[in-house]
């Protein structure tokens, strides 16, 4: 699911505002956390958990030309 990143809450959790009109509390893992710098106003792709649905995982963050591309075609 697309989301995009509100707050930077500290902690490697972000608030994150998905396209499904849900504010979701996500958590950088730590395989994204080593290689990714994830600022306010990104893309990302989550994946809401299944047993608590106010919260997710981020998996991917999208960059500028990337996101350019899925709004042309599109997808946001």
């Amino acid at each position: 699911m697309f989301g995009s990143a509100e707050l930077m809450m500290g902690a490697n959790h972000i608030r994150i505002r998905c396209f499904d009109g849900v504010t979701r509390m996500g958590r950088i893992k730590g395989k994204i956390k080593k290689k990714v710098w994830i600022r306010e106003g990104d893309i990302l792709i989550v994946i809401p958990w299944n047993f608590q649905d106010e919260k997710c995982d981020i998996v991917y963050r999208y960059t500028g030309p990337q996101v350019e591309w899925l709004r042309r075609n599109n997808y946001l």
